[in-house]
């Protein structure tokens, strides 16, 4: 199911919620960003798809493996549904979430999980429902000054002893290229060094429990790759 509206909830309230700032500037930019974004993804779907044989499957395979059955999980960026959505056991509940309306189309294609358009920033999810969040190559896209806004609606949405997924970079870095995928689509990344990722999840309640060194064939330098962080929502 796909829903580009407000549905695909458990017990949702709103959909997007407004977010504010004093510099009127800054947040023109990172609107600028976002809408850069979602329309490159958007544009390039057919290219992205080709060019992806995800090499985290395995890893994400064992997060998935080790979640109890019937627990919920939200995946967070789910773009085309690889390579959560398309591996999920039976046993596991699931709602994907992404904001380009092209990925979640091609999603549909290979999951019965329900889809739904959204942020985030302002995840369209009830307080304290969810188990287990993945969030695989998107909040690199997310403006870095936001990403302790993603980190606190994670803990919003999320039990205590949930468990998270999630990409980082090794460095800090924002950019563009205007040919990403030598596509002729422009794509925008955002995001602070590991330290800052792991002091933003610990401030939001998280603790890191691992960390695997992916290699990633879209790199430009040859020994280019992600962080997969795992992380478990502290108690209350």
């Amino acid at each position: 199911m796909t829903d580009d509206g407000d549905g695909g909830r458990w017990d949702c309230g709103d959909g997007e919620r407004a977010t504010g700032g004093d510099d009127r500037t800054a947040c023109d930019d990172e609107r600028a960003q976002r809408r850069a974004v979602r329309d490159g993804y958007d544009a390039l779907a057919d290219d992205y798809g080709k060019s992806r044989d995800p090499p985290e499957g395995s890893l994400v395979e064992s997060f998935l493996a080790d979640l109890p059955p019937g627990s919920r999980l939200l995946d967070a960026g789910c773009g085309q549904g690889t390579p959560v959505l398309d591996r999920l056991p039976a046993d596991i509940h699931a709602v994907g979430l992404d904001f380009s309306g092209e990925q979640l189309r091609r999603a549909g294609e290979v999951t019965d999980a329900a889809l739904v358009r959204g942020d985030l920033t302002a995840l369209p999810v009830a307080d304290a429902c969810v188990d287990a969040v993945t969030a695989l190559h998107s909040l690199i896209h997310v403006p870095t000054d936001q990403h302790q806004a993603v980190f606190a609606e994670f803990a919003r949405i999320t039990r205590p002893g949930a468990r998270l997924l999630l990409t980082a970079g090794t460095d800090a870095w924002a950019g563009a290229n205007d040919d990403w995928l030598d596509s002729g689509v422009r794509m925008e990344w955002s995001f602070p060094d590991v330290e800052a990722t792991r002091e933003s999840l610990r401030e939001a309640g998280f603790t890191v429990t691992d960390e695997r060194f992916v290699p990633d064939e879209l790199a430009e330098d040859d020994d280019g790759g992600w962080l997969f962080l795992t992380a478990e929502k502290r108690g209350e």
